[in-house]
């Protein structure tokens, strides 16, 4: 998608903040959809992780770093700042802080990421129906939710949660400090575990069970519902801001979905940052095939997919203790192995496994290993394991929704890499288009706001935002076919014997 000028943007323009699990980034779309040439800021934000498996982020460090990024674009902005008509916001899902009466974060905020629950899911598996509870809520009872992060917390910290906590996200963290109040969208709170997906209200049994009340939670509303009126210290901080409508936060994979033109039947998104997803958009979806989830965009837009907690992440922890130096710097003599010719079959789950098994407890491994291995053979052998790893989830969305006609993809760890994006259209079997954008998540983001302003099409009408197409060679694809099912033999191996230990 084109960028424009401040001269050659269209009013009005949309401030847009995206928070990654890894950084924060503020940015000016115009009323066409297209960023603001040099509007974007952004400031790295690295998760904690602790040895038991924590994935946490600092509350207020992340508020601060979101106020420096609009300051600096609306800095960078200057005269042009008076055009702004609306502030739109995008979050990595399944994030929650728990705060007190006066909005003081008491915890930090706890991400998907975070596996010290395992104990807890295999819990509330023992006392719920899991089948149910996905087709009720579209989440199953895993680490990444919310009804096994809290019951951890009132398991290992009981005497906090007595107290009366208030359990928001990030974005309604946000909202507090800005307006003195705040909703939570449909999307966010789809991503929790804790919304019915049918009646879009917090789902009463499961809170039940959690012993946990609807006041425990922010009020419920669509992506298209603003608050306006900063708060004083914040109006005379930002006065090109203070009035125009903020809508609340939604989930980063619902944005990328629009922000890449994936919004119907036929197109998939395929996003891979930090971590990745595939997913479809759709009106409605009667039943979820065991391995996915179902989310929702706003009311009327279900997204149905997978994801997975492997990406980026595990590009950057190869290059750590590889040291083999940014990917640029070995594409070439990655692009020069031939699909699969390394002999390594390995299982990426650096961060435990999400879709399609749902394993809290995964953990890597690779196999085959031998003097004559290269650090380009591991490299590439990791790439094609997680792009195998979406091959399964496409299976499980070939059933429910058929004949798709393309993937879409976005996020900088796969459109930075070409070799990359071959191997996913060649392990798919799908034409690849790589987004023109690489902030598809803020221009989605940019769109919904548009769109409630009266100022963009319905989602249906969203152009297909791309810059170059990855063919799949049919050849590589039957060879990564057998490749897939080596690789699930591992699987099964590996979660046998985790299983058997487990019971020793």
């Amino acid at each position: 998608m084109t960028s424009v000028d401040f001269e050659h943007a269209e009013s009005p323009l949309i401030l847009t903040i995206d928070v990654g699990s890894s950084s924060v980034r503020t940015r000016l779309y115009d009323r066409l959809g297209r960023s603001v040439n040099g509007s974007l800021t952004r400031i790295a934000q690295p998760m904690h992780t602790t040895a038991d498996g924590g994935a946490e982020h600092n509350a207020d460090q992340l508020l601060l770093h979101i106020e420096q990024c609009i300051d600096a674009t609306l800095a960078y902005a200057a005269t042009h700042a008076n055009r702004i008509g609306a502030a739109a916001m995008a979050t990595f899902a399944t994030n929650i802080v728990g705060i007190d009466r006066s909005g003081r974060a008491l915890t930090p905020v706890y991400l998907y990421a975070d596996t010290r629950g395992g104990a807890d899911a295999a819990a509330l598996r023992q006392q719920l129906d899991e089948g149910i509870i996905l087709e009720r809520t579209g989440c199953p009872l895993h680490t990444s939710y919310l009804s096994v992060r809290l019951s951890w917390f009132q398991r290992v910290y009981p005497e906090m949660a007595r107290r009366p906590i208030r359990w928001v996200s990030l974005g309604e963290y946000l909202m507090l400090r800005l307006f003195g109040e705040a909703r939570v969208s449909f999307s966010i709170a789809s991503w929790s575990g804790l919304l019915n997906r049918r009646t879009l209200e917090w789902d009463a049994p499961l809170l039940a069970t959690l012993d946990l009340d609807i006041d425990s939670f922010s009020p419920l509303a669509d992506v298209d519902a603003p608050m306006s009126g900063l708060c004083a210290p914040y109006a005379q901080r930002w006065p090109a801001l203070a009035d125009i409508p903020w809508f609340p936060a939604i989930g980063d994979g619902a944005a990328a979905n629009v922000g890449s033109g994936c919004t119907d039947l036929r197109r998939a998104a395929l996003t891979i940052g930090t971590t990745g997803a595939l997913r479809i958009v759709t009106p409605v979806v009667e039943n979820i095939p065991w391995g996915l989830w179902c989310y929702r965009i706003d009311r009327q837009h279900a997204l149905l997919g997978g994801a997975t907690n492997e990406g980026g992440n595990i590009v950057a922890w190869l290059r750590d203790v590889l040291q083999f130096g940014d990917l640029s710097r070995v594409e070439q003599a990655l692009a020069q192995q031939e699909p699969d010719a390394h002999g390594l079959t390995a299982l990426p789950f650096l961060a435990g496994e999400r879709s399609p098994g749902w394993s809290s407890n995964a953990r890597a491994c690779i196999v085959g290993v031998h003097l004559g291995t290269t650090v380009v053979d591991i490299l590439r052998a990791t790439l094609e394991a997680i792009a195998y790893r979406f091959a399964l989830i496409a299976q499980l969305l070939d059933r429910a929704l058929p004949d798709r006609d393309l993937c879409v993809a976005s996020g900088g760890a796969l459109l930075n890499s070409p070799v990359w994006l071959q191997i996913m259209a060649d392990v798919l079997g799908l034409p690849i288009y790589a987004s023109s954008d690489m902030e598809a998540t803020s221009r989605g983001a940019a769109l919904l706001a548009l769109k409630a302003l009266g100022a963009a099409n319905d989602l249906e009408a969203m152009p297909l935002a791309y810059e170059r197409v990855y063919e799949p060679v049919a050849e590589r694809h039957a060879r990564y076919a057998a490749a897939i099912e080596r690789q699930q033999q591992l699987y099964a191996m590996v979660a046998a014997h985790n299983a058997t230990s487990t019971t020793l």
